[in-house]
């Protein structure tokens, strides 16, 4: 459930939001943020839902190691990708499939783990 609606102007006109239901169902904790071009990563406890916020204590703090915040930045490009579940929530909350046009088919937790494992130092 995203209660943000994107696009409305002069409130949230440069604010997507993408939807991924897939295999493997996860809530993010990550957020990036465009700080005038400087890409922030921050990690939080992921459900930050009223219920949540009202009788529990929520943290974010934010990614400072360069290496790991990369790979999280990655992990990010491939998700905003996707081009085989993703879903755009729009201002009319229409939830529907982005166009995938000429771009490859890209499933992006297929393509996370394999991102991933190419990460893997061999023993």
């Amino acid at each position: 459930m995203c209660s943000l609606i994107p696009g409305l102007e002069g409130i949230s006109e440069n604010i997507r939001v993408i939807s991924i239901v897939d295999r493997s169902s996860s809530t993010t904790g990550s957020t990036v943020l465009k700080n005038g071009g400087d890409k922030q990563v921050w990690l939080s406890s992921a459900d930050w839902m009223t219920r949540n916020i009202d009788y529990r204590i929520e943290v974010a703090a934010p990614l400072l190691d360069p290496r790991l915040k990369q790979r999280v930045l990655d992990i990010f490009d491939i998700l905003f990708n996707d081009t085989v579940k993703a879903r755009y929530l729009d201002k009319e909350l229409s939830n529907r499939y982005v166009p995938r046009g000429n771009r490859r088919k890209v499933r992006a937790q297929m393509a996370i783990y394999d991102y991933l494992k190419s990460l893997e130092q061999p023993d």
